[in-house]
């Protein structure tokens, strides 16, 4: 049973990656072939796997745990509500960035803004999720740590 499910999208993410894309395109096709092609190539072509890898970020969660996607999900990660001591809304600072994050205390999955839910686990390691809607999301994960005392 899905308690919440949220797809936010990664806008700048996907208009930096997009343009530049677009850009390298653009020089491949007046270099000529050798070094500079391959690496322009090579290139591109992480570029291109970023895209697909951080689009966007979707949240789901259900009675037992939340889960966080990154793009068409091959990144992801679940967590059991059990692990969790509290939950509260963040604002990140603009210089930790969107993508996967070491942050101070742990990880954090985001690809746009800077408001974020951050989980403190038994263990005092902490896991921000970003959200174009924290106060939704923070209700959401309660609602959910309050039925498991």
């Amino acid at each position: 049973m899905q308690i919440y499910k949220h797809r936010q999208i990664g806008t700048l993410i996907i208009f930096a990656l997009g343009v530049t894309i677009l850009l390298l395109l653009g020089i491949m096709l007046q270099v000529p072939a050798g070094p500079a092609w391959i690496i322009t190539a090579f290139v591109l072509l992480l570029l291109i796997v970023s895209l697909f890898l951080f689009w966007s970020l979707t949240v789901e969660i259900t009675p037992q745990m939340i889960s966080v996607h990154l793009g068409f999900g091959t990144i992801h990660k679940e967590i059991r509500f059990e692990d969790i001591r509290a939950a509260r809304v963040v604002k990140n600072p603009w210089y930790y960035g969107w993508g996967i994050r070491g942050v101070p205390h742990g990880w954090m999955f985001n690809v746009s803004g800077f408001g974020a839910i951050e989980l403190e686990f038994d263990n005092n390691q902490r896991f921000r999720i970003g959200s174009d809607e924290p106060q939704q999301l923070l209700q959401a994960i309660q609602q959910q740590l309050s039925k498991r005392k």
